[in-house]
């Protein structure tokens, strides 16, 4: 039961590598690979997509390996494999990202990332540190972890999704800010799971034993 993170250098491997790999110990839900090989990513039971800095920067690193994306798809898309995308990597699933230029998404999950513009001028952009989940709908996912637990972000912009159904979880940061989506057997946190303590190995575990 291999989860292969992905690695195309843009997210917090180490950080991430280590948490997952503490749950999985921990629950005994098989090997997690950090990987670029797009042979292991066709093997692997769940795949994870961490992404950290611009939208167009980290399609286009994910999309210069070559194969690597088009063995994610193919896992995800065609054969069904649990999608988790962190941060940026949740982001690119939208149909657009709008950071400095209109740059298409994975369109997996209908919707545009936009800036955050909090109505509140004392809330800061980028959006860091702790915040308060609002949870929207009940997910396997999200089992064990209820309004007002605690998440660690890092961002500037946000999902906004078509379909107001695949919203999962939002936080305040002077206006609703989406911290999760999902769609299927794909989701996807804005907050940093392995930043996210309690709460964020709690959602990794429920990554590691879904069944979508």
């Amino acid at each position: 039961m291999t989860t292969a993170i992905i690695d195309y250098q843009s997210g917090n491997l180490h950080s991430a590598a280590k948490s997952f790999q503490r749950v999985a110990a921990e629950t005994g839900a098989g090997p997690i690979l950090v990987t670029s090989d797009p042979e292991a990513v066709a093997r692997a039971e769940r795949i994870v997509l961490p992404g950290v800095g611009a939208f167009a920067d980290c399609r286009a690193g994910l999309l210069a390996r070559d194969g690597l994306f088009d063995a994610v798809a193919r896992r995800v898309r065609d054969e069904g494999a649990p999608f988790l995308g962190i941060c940026v990597g949740m982001q690119m699933l939208a149909t657009w990202g709008r950071e400095f230029q209109d740059t298409p998404g994975f369109d997996w999950i209908g919707g545009e990332v936009a800036r955050l513009s909090p109505e509140d001028p004392a809330c800061k952009i980028p959006h860091m540190g702790w915040n308060a989940l609002e949870i929207a709908a009940a997910h396997p996912l999200l089992d064990g972890i209820a309004t007002g637990d605690h998440a660690y972000f890092v961002h500037s912009y946000h999902f906004v999704p078509d379909d107001p159904a695949t919203l999962l979880a939002r936080v305040d940061h002077g206006g609703p800010v989406t911290a999760m989506i999902a769609k299927g057997n794909v989701a996807g946190t804005q907050f940093h799971p392995e930043k996210s303590q309690t709460t964020g190995l709690r959602l990794i575990a429920n990554f590691l034993r879904w069944t979508p």
